[in-house]
């Protein structure tokens, strides 16, 4: 009997709400989402999830549309939402300043300076809009709790809705909101730490003691996620009370994934055994593996105290989403050209775990830990 059909036979309350075979979550990439990695693991029998970060509307109805293309079974769209501390427009001056510090990866990268833009980040409504008019089976949402009409109109459409913890309190917030299921992300995740109650490093909760705290806390579903990249990850969640695993850094590093073959490399070397906390490439704090560039651009990010000490005057590190903005228009270049220094390599810290290169191996290892089988 093969995993997924031992596992499959018994159905747990995540795979009843989404509709799935097996309790395992796509960790939704913001910037390297592919159709192909979703529609993957939702053939597969888990969730797959499409992150759509930065996405007007019209590029969400597309994916949507493409992603119904590659797959019948469920699948989940992911939105940001807005905490109020956004920067929607700086001074030139001070865009200006903030672009000197990156002038010399632009120039390393032969790509022109860019014009200040109009806005950093679509509209948060719109987005919300577009998706809704997709019917994903699964609407999900990091930095905070979503409003609750929104709430109420995902349900009138079928479409169940799952928030993001990184601590009880915020797990509870999110149970009150309405939502279906919440996943609860530890320290040791990849990517933007989405914390949304208190500053991002006053909620560093590593995932094992996080889980069943929340699972103690809440009575809706809870999904797992940080530092699970095999089956001893999926079983010892999942002996913590956790209803399904989601995992980011073992399917990134799958061909499926819009991850280039650099990155891809990196995350597969033995450079994935240090990770770090960085606000350096997106002026959120974010888990990756150090470069080069984090380690220029960690002097810009002092605070200004530290800046004091280090006998420094000024911040050069952009709020956020200011800087995404600002170093999204040269990581790509660096991405094409497979320079991993000038890259953003998020990834978590189970990343060296990884033995798999297909969503189809990443999958049956994580179930080979199923307490089924």
């Amino acid at each position: 009997m093969t995993p997924e059909k031992s596992t499959s036979a018994r159905p747990n309350r995540i795979t009843e709400l989404f509709g799935t075979d097996v309790p395992v979550v796509l960790g939704p990439f913001g910037g390297v989402s592919s159709v192909e990695l979703t529609a993957a693991v939702s053939d597969g029998g888990g969730l797959g999830s499409y992150g759509l970060y930065g996405y007007g509307a019209d590029a969400i109805r597309n994916t949507a549309t493409e992603l119904k293309k590659a797959t019948a079974k469920p699948f989940a769209l992911n939105l940001w939402i807005p905490t109020g501390d956004e920067t929607t427009s700086l001074p030139q001056a001070d865009f200006d300043q903030y672009l000197e510090t990156l002038k010399p990866y632009f120039d390393e990268l032969g790509l022109p300076l860019p014009h200040m833009p109009d806005r950093y980040l679509p509209d948060y409504e719109e987005q919300v809009e577009a998706t809704l008019e997709a019917r994903p089976a699964v609407v999900s949402f990091v930095f905070g709790v979503p409003a609750p009409e929104l709430v109420e109109e995902a349900h009138r459409r079928g479409i169940a809705v799952v928030g993001t913890a990184t601590t009880v309190a915020e797990a509870v917030a999110l149970e009150a909101g309405g939502v279906d299921a919440v996943v609860a992300s530890g320290m040791e995740s990849g990517g933007h730490r989405v914390s949304f109650l208190k500053p991002a490093e006053e909620s560093l909760i590593g995932t094992f003691a996080l889980v069943p705290q929340v699972v103690d806390a809440v009575g809706i579903p809870v999904i797992a996620a940080g530092g699970i990249a095999d089956r001893r990850g999926y079983a010892a969640a999942r002996a913590l009370g956790a209803d399904a695993v989601q995992v980011g850094s073992a399917f990134l590093a799958t061909r499926e994934s819009a991850a280039v073959p650099a990155y891809r490399a990196v995350l597969h070397s033995p450079a994935a055994r240090e990770t770090v906390l960085t606000r350096a490439l997106s002026g959120r704090l974010a888990r990756g593996i150090p470069n080069r560039i984090i380690a220029e651009l960690s002097e810009a990010g002092l605070s200004v105290a530290e800046l004091s000490e280090a006998g420094l005057s000024e911040r050069r590190i952009a709020p956020f989403p200011a800087q995404n903005w600002l170093t999204g228009r040269f990581r790509p270049q660096a991405a094409a050209q497979g320079n991993t220094e000038l890259m953003s390599l998020w990834a978590g810290q189970a990343t060296s775990l990884i033995r798999h290169d297909s969503a189809a191996g990443v999958l049956a290892e994580l179930l080979a830990g199923s307490p089924a089988l």
